[in-house]
């Protein structure tokens, strides 16, 4: 019966071990030193916690069958309560593991800190005193990868490049929504986030062609938002630098703002040529012609705000709807603000079937049944009575303030409207109204 029992366990097991021999285990056989580390310390992590694990099931096993009904020869003490050595092993094993576990931890957070440059080659050499590190610029679109090498004036869509054993330099950033650049053979996943930049310091080990894509959702077309990472001999780097420059094209401004459209399943592109500065130009979310770029609002912050003149930069710090009204944006769950309809089958409150406003009832008639209440009936808290005016939101006219009302720039807030809302503004000051309605 236990033959038996054997036989039939190692028959249950081969569909499991013909599934997991088509896996692919990147991860725990990478080809660069930083993520060959970051195995090290996933099997240092799994050794410690089994340590516990394993003689907790056991014991588990043992205490069942040894304490059993049939089983009369074990001792059985009711009274038993305490055991000083006993709690001694039970308290003082995890203890120790946690102790080891915290000190991987905090060696390793330091160690692998994907700011940090790196200091090694792999395990066994040192960086050399004359190789330079390759720096390459890195930015999400929707749905693709974009490339600069600033050192070779080039850039690439979908193919990325690197010498065996050269330190690379990654600077991150994206156009619209957050993204993560990862390449598992390489090093870990990095968010790449619009209007910020991250960082990751890395080194390519072994020559191939490794695959790279975003781990972090981004909308329809982040299934295919993948690339090839080629991992090459400094020849054979070379020769891909020169055939990038002889193949592609210009990279300037509005070859960018056509790249950044979304789409899918991008072919690989090379671009010869690139327009001075704009990668900084996307970094600083003003590649648009007329935009301002976030350096220069932060260091009109810096200065103290732009006064009555900061009004005029209002529409140039307008970022979140680049592709409203034009078709080329995806399908937003906010009608009126983009224009474009939303998924879910109804309208949006307070719309009608078309996506236009309802009409407000008229003064001291209640509203229709099933629609909103007007905002100017007494006991609201928005009653002109109450010195307020009514809340009217227009997301894509606010841009450039907070949720007070309050133009950002480090200006100061705005004067709150009169009862009537037909006079004139003081000098420095617009009516909440007015601000949300004026361009």
């Amino acid at each position: 019966m236990a033959n038996l029992y054997r036989h039939a366990c190692r028959i249950l097991m081969l569909p499991l071990l013909a599934g997991l021999a088509g896996c692919n285990m990147v991860v725990m056989s990478p080809s660069g030193d930083i993520a060959t580390q970051q195995r090290d310390l996933i099997l240092v992590s799994t050794f410690l916690m089994l340590l516990i694990i394993i003689p907790v099931i056991a014991l588990t096993f043992y205490f069942a069958w040894h304490y059993r009904r049939a089983n009369t020869e074990a001792v059985y003490d009711p009274e038993w309560h305490h055991s000083t050595r006993l709690e001694v092993v039970i308290w003082s094993a995890p203890l120790a593991i946690i102790v080891a576990l915290g000190a991987v931890t905090w060696i390793s957070t330091h160690k692998l800190d994907p700011y940090r440059p790196i200091d090694r080659l792999d395990a066994e050499r040192a960086i050399p005193a004359d190789v330079k590190p390759l720096t390459v610029e890195v930015v999400a679109l929707d749905w693709k990868w974009l490339f600069f090498y600033p050192e070779y004036g080039i850039a690439t869509v979908n193919e990325l490049a690197a010498p065996v054993d050269v330190p690379i330099n990654f600077k991150i950033t994206a156009s619209s929504v957050m993204n993560s650049f990862y390449i598992p053979a390489l090093a870990g996943q990095i968010y790449a986030m619009p209007g910020m930049q991250t960082r990751l310091h890395a080194v390519i080990n072994a020559p191939g062609v490794f695959d790279g894509f975003s781990a972090n959702y981004s909308g329809d077309g982040f299934s295919h938002m993948r690339f090839k990472f080629h991992g090459l001999d400094q020849a054979g780097f070379d020769g891909w630098v020169a055939k990038v420059k002889q193949q592609g094209t210009m990279l300037n401004r509005d070859t960018y703002l056509k790249l950044e459209k979304p789409s899918e399943r991008e072919p690989v592109r090379y671009y010869g040529g690139v327009e001075n500065g704009l990668y900084e130009a996307v970094l600083n979310m003003c590649a648009q012609p007329g935009k301002m770029c976030m350096n220069e609002m932060m260091h009109v912050d810096m200065m103290g705000g732009g006064g009555e003149n900061s009004e005029s930069n209002r529409e140039r710090l307008e970022y979140d709807n680049r592709h409203a009204g034009t078709g080329e944006g995806t399908n937003s769950a906010t009608f009126p603000a983009t224009g474009q309809p939303a998924r879910s089958q109804g309208a949006p409150e307070g719309h009608d079937d078309k996506g236009q406003p309802n009409a407000a009832p008229a003064e001291g008639q209640p509203a229709n049944e099933g629609e909103p209440a007007n905002q100017n009936q007494p006991g609201n808290q928005n009653e002109p009575g109450n010195g307020a005016q009514p809340m009217q939101h227009d997301m894509q006219n606010m841009n450039g303030h907070d949720m007070n009302g309050h133009q950002m720039g480090g200006q100061s807030p705005e004067a709150p409207a009169s009862d009537s809302g037909s006079a004139t503004p003081d000098k420095g000051s617009i009516a909440p109204e007015q601000l949300n309605n004026s361009k």
